[in-house]
């Protein structure tokens, strides 16, 4: 089911980004017929920073315990699109238990495999913690519930050890699934690159990748049995900065942002929070290569496919610390 930019765009007091409270749909149809009956909560604020971000964090963390994952996209060599470094360290200090989590990626370059990834992670500074390469040690099915096309998909087998798992996503655009949000950030980044990302690419070899909205569909389908496992001890940080069109795993080849940054996001709620992102990015003036990054993937299925999954709630609020 394509969903058009008008569906998206129908935004009631967000002309300026720090309105109390957003409300907005993915459609008609697809409001009424996923909608619950309560509005999930996401937290919002335009001030990114370690401060900021630690605050959000404090509003969704009830629920996470023990040993926690904090799934975070490390970046190709001197990627420079990716997270701040000092930002994260001070995030990550303030979890107890938590380790950084990683999985090796299905093509080639600096982190096809264990070693070169362990790299180019010092290459990146992320060396003031722990950093778990989930599939060092192989894989772990995980099982699809009710999926579009996939029974089980092959996780890094470490995913299992978590307690809790943090998403801290960058939010930006992806060359193949349109953008890059929470869903994106666990669906192909706790895959294992041997076996499971291929399967969330539809494919048994690199290089012959499937598309459009299917990919979308596969998408939906990992994310759903990495929230299923975690239950309600998994939570979502969409960071709205430096959002190029490509994502971080293009590296220094990713094009230069052409919009501005708009803030970090924090909900329970994995579809509230890529919905909610959307619709900031619908709702600023200067985000035109963005949308049509988006559209052009087809990539505004992510979000119907995760309201079909029932993976989370259309309708929100949102709500400024600011």
């Amino acid at each position: 089911m394509e969903i058009t930019r008008r569906g998206f765009f129908k935004i009631a007091g967000v002309a300026a980004l720090g309105a109390a409270v957003g409300q907005f749909g993915i459609s008609e149809v697809t409001a009424e017929k996923f909608s619950t009956a309560e509005k999930s909560t996401v937290y919002f604020t335009k001030k990114i920073d370690a401060e900021h971000l630690i605050e959000l964090y404090k509003k969704i963390n009830a629920l996470v315990t023990g040993k926690v994952a904090i799934k975070l996209h490390t970046g190709e060599p001197h990627g420079p699109n990716i997270l701040p470094r000092d930002m994260v360290q001070a995030f990550q200090a303030q979890v107890p238990n938590s380790t950084i989590i990683e999985a090796n990626v299905a093509y080639g370059g600096g982190r096809s495999d264990t070693a070169k990834h362990r790299k180019t992670l010092q290459t990146n500074g992320w060396t003031f913690c722990p950093v778990d390469i989930i599939d060092a040690d192989g894989d772990i099915n995980f099982p699809v519930n009710g999926g579009f096309h996939l029974k089980e998909v092959a996780m890094g087998k470490h995913l299992a050890d978590y307690d809790s798992l943090i998403v801290l996503t960058h939010f930006k655009g992806h060359g193949m699934g349109g953008f890059g949000g929470s869903l994106k950030n666990i669906a192909i980044g706790c895959a294992s690159g041997k076996v499971g990302k291929l399967q969330v690419h539809g494919v048994k070899d690199y290089g012959k990748w499937v598309t459009g909205e299917i990919f979308m569909e596969l998408m939906a389908d990992s994310g759903k049995a990495i929230c299923d496992h975690f239950g309600k001890q998994i939570v979502f940080i969409n960071v709205m900065r430096r959002m190029s069109v490509d994502c971080d795993c293009a590296g220094t080849s990713a094009a230069e942002p052409t919009c501005a940054d708009i803030g970090i996001l924090a909900s329970t709620d994995i579809l509230a929070i890529d919905q909610a992102s959307i619709d900031l990015v619908y709702a600023a003036p200067d985000t035109k290569d963005l949308r049509e990054r988006i559209e052009s993937k087809k990539g505004l299925r992510q979000l119907s496919a995760m309201a079909e999954l029932k993976m989370g709630n259309t309708q929100y609020e949102l709500i400024t610390i600011d």
